[in-house]
């Protein structure tokens, strides 16, 4: 394969303009087709048993009330499973359905496949499970005193060869607290499971890693991974959550059972107990500084409640331990993150992944530590910030654009909004409000914070494109076609974008993300821009440098408008007199460069690709006597190294903002003795577009060298620091510790 090192042409709707998106008319119109839209002739329903205890022992399950249902096909249990029993991300430890126990409150005990999904409730609604009750274990801190360790990442650096004797002039401790949070996605869980004439299976779903689902699916179903073929279905959001296998096996189980489609869509209460949420967190927290506040060490211990499973839990302990100590130089670092085994929900991967709770804290701290030496909060965190060449915890250099000093100084500067006029919708609450505004009060709190990009410690982190040339309507096109799911985020958009800038031809289509191409990895970690479109490109430059060589010429410069153009500006041919030739098509496997696992002493290793920064100033009015906060404005500034697509990387960090403002002020699953107490919109509250204050954004183009076109990852950095300088706003506003997140109107209210 030839290598091309001469620079792309633009065109129209390439890289760095706001091209449109293919799915937006549809989407906003409501003829967008989601997953729970999937149809066929004669499709069965599938449902699920649930267990209804966060543990117990399995003594009996009773089926034949549910076989005798007219209209039900097929009842299942474990004993069904003819492969592997169980699955996992990371480790293999989750069973397809309970095997003698339940270790979670929801975990799947038995299926249902009926003519009807009233039917298939129902008859799973008769199947009679005889359980042996357990005390779950609902503490995280008892579960680590009992030894139930998913993992343990230790992160130790030390300035001087005096060891681990950390003083200072200034001291500051806090002990801060996370909930647990729900992606609260469109569209629930869904999919259809066609069984083939193979034996194998067709599954058309809603998921982040086509590739990923194959190989575990195929396993459980004991089948070879190419008769197991994913097509990613309408995606109604995922923010993690889809990562974990949901309705997968058992909607393919019940189709080959029956030797029909079955169709399987999880309503908005079953969907709290079928995905993984954000791990819940206690952590401790201990900053040393001089008189100037600049820090000479961080000790901290961050424990994460992993729940039933491993899930992503262990790559996720990893970031908080890793992103700990913040986007901080500091000489010393003893950081100690666990993650543990409960009976409380799963908990996997979240926007954020492990650098949300670690944000919270470290910058709770900063703002402490601002206060202890009597400086503004900007400034005690411009006097520490990390640039290029800074190293981390785990004395990876930061080699890429770190402006942290600059993203601060943008959002410190932004002039503040108005005070509130008299108009009762102002104020906290609104016009629902009781009181008429005597005790509101205005605060303003600032945060930063860091996160990794693509996967880390190691993991061969791949993209493969495959870009064909061709002719169609007279006209030259491109075709591209990965594997990378379309969440949401406008990868579609992006893909297109980078071929009509590499091949200067407008007319491109993207193909429906399946298995048929290599695997592209997971939409996570906010990779896919990176890494997909690190591969689409890749594939683009292979296609091109074909192209160019038809034509005999050295001077043969570039691309344009379907055009061969030579270096002094001359058209040397057509894309369509070439392609008389014959299509051209390459399909390329595209790496980041390598990362290495941490030490398990230590924790030191250039564990992560690249680094990603935001910064958030938040407003605030706070009425003190209801406790009710209404986020007046938030200012943000993020580097986001080349914006690809301009206005989606707006959209991504006001949608990243949305998530961290709900997890500040309103959202948590509620889970008392194992027991979620609040599965829907109802109970469980996330904002709204009245929630949503004004946003001034700041979008900085610090390129990295090291990445495609200089981009970074977009869409979790602004989850990160939005939390936390929410926070410190209601802090400055009301004067309280205010130590967990999120703060509910009884904190404020009837703090002493």
């Amino acid at each position: 394969m030839s290598t091309l090192t001469r620079e792309p042409t633009t065109v129209a709707g390439g890289v760095g303009t706001s091209a449109p998106r293919p799915d937006g008319v549809l989407k906003v119109s409501g003829e967008f087709a989601y997953s729970s839209d999937l149809w066929a002739d004669e499709m069965l329903w599938g449902a699920t048993v649930r267990s209804p205890h966060p543990s117990a022992e399995i003594r009996a399950v009773d089926i034949t009330g549910a076989l005798a249902v007219p209209g039900v096909y097929a009842v299942l249990t474990a004993a069904d499973v003819p492969g592997a029993k169980r699955y996992g991300l990371e480790i293999v430890d989750q069973p397809v359905l309970a095997v003698d126990e339940v270790r979670y409150e929801g975990e799947p005990v038995a299926l249902v496949a009926a003519d009807h999904p009233e039917t298939a409730r129902r008859a799973a609604a008769r199947i009679k499970v005889e359980y042996a009750v357990r005390a779950p274990v609902t503490d995280p801190e008892e579960a680590l005193s009992r030894g139930d360790l998913v993992r343990h990442v230790p992160v130790h650096r030390f300035a001087s060869a005096g060891g681990d004797a950390l003083t200072a002039d200034v001291v500051v401790t806090g002990t801060y607290e996370v909930g647990m949070q729900d992606q609260a996605f469109l569209g629930p869980e869904s999919g259809l499971a066609v069984p083939a004439e193979d034996g194998g299976i067709d599954l058309f779903v809603a998921t982040q890693w086509l590739h990923v689902d194959q190989k575990q699916v195929a396993a459980c179903l004991a089948l070879a991974p190419e008769q197991v073929r994913l097509r990613l279905a309408g995606v109604g959001g995922a923010f993690g959550a889809r990562e974990d296998l949901s309705m997968q096996v058992h909607a393919s189980l019940l189709a080959l059972h029956t030797g029909k489609p079955v169709k399987m869509v999880y309503g908005r209460e079953e969907s709290f107990f079928g995905h993984v949420h954000r791990h819940p967190a206690r952590l401790e927290y201990e900053h040393g500084a001089d008189r100037t506040g600049k820090l000479v060490y961080v000790k901290a211990r961050i424990v994460l409640d992993g729940g039933a499973y491993t899930s992503s839990t262990p790559a996720v302990v990893a970031n908080a331990a890793t992103l700990g100590v913040g986007p901080y130089d500091v000489p010393t670092v003893v950081v100690d993150a666990y993650g543990v085994y409960t009976n409380n929900p799963p908990c996997g991967a979240m926007r954020g992944f492990g650098a949300v709770q670690a944000c919270f804290a470290y910058e709770s701290q900063m703002d402490k530590l601002a206060a202890a030496i009597g400086v503004d909060p900007v400034e005690v965190r411009r006097r520490n910030a990390m640039t290029t060449g800074s190293v981390m915890p785990t004395g990876q250099i930061v080699s890429g654009p770190a402006p942290v000093e600059e993203l601060l100084s943008l959002v410190r500067d932004r002039p503040l909004p108005p005070e509130a006029t008299g108009d009762p919708r102002e104020r906290p609450g609104g016009v629902a409000n009781t009181t008429r505004g005597e005790g509101v009060v205005r605060g303003v709190g600032y945060a930063i914070g860091i996160k990794n990009v693509c996967f880390s410690e190691g993991f061969d982190d791949f993209s493969t494109a495959r870009v064909r040339l061709s002719v169609l309507g007279g006209e030259p096109a491109v075709l591209v076609h990965t594997a990378a799911a379309e969440v949401g985020q406008g990868l579609v958009t992006v893909q297109a974008q980078i071929a009509r800038t590499e091949l200067g031809v407008s007319q491109v289509t993207v193909a429906t993300a399946d298995t048929s191409v290599g695997s592209a990895g997971s939409s996570s970690a906010s990779r896919q821009t990176y890494m997909t479109g690190g591969a689409v490109r890749a594939a683009c430059q292979a296609v091109r440098a074909t192209v160019l060589e038809r034509t005999g010429r050295a001077d043969a410069l570039s691309l344009v408008d379907g055009k061969v153009v030579a270096s002094d500006g001359s058209v040397v041919a057509s894309l369509v007199e070439l392609l008389g030739e014959g299509d051209v098509e390459e399909t390329v496997e595209w790496r980041h460069k390598p990362t290495m696992p941490l030490d398990p002493v230590t924790g030191q290793g250039d564990a992560h690709v690249q680094y990603a920064f935001a910064a958030h100033r938040a407003v605030v009015d706070v009425d003190t006597e209801l406790g009710l906060v209404r986020v007046v404005e938030i200012a943000t500034a993020q580097d986001v190294g080349k914006a690809v697509n301009p206005q989606a990387v707006v959209g991504q960090i006001q949608g990243g903002t949305a998530q961290g403002l709900g997890l500040a002020v309103m959202e948590e699953i509620q889970v008392v003795d194992g027991v979620i107490r609040n599965p829907s919109f109802t109970d469980y509250l996330i904002p709204t577009i009245l929630d949503m204050p004004p946003m001034e954004v700041d979008v900085l183009e610090r390129g990295d060298p090291d990445a495609p076109y200089g981009l970074r990852g977009v869409g979790e950095p602004p989850t990160i620091s939005s939390t936390p300088a929410v926070v410190a706003a209601i802090r400055a506003a009301t004067g309280l510790a205010l130590t967990r997140v999120p703060v509910r109107p009884d904190h404020i209210a009837l703090a002493p």
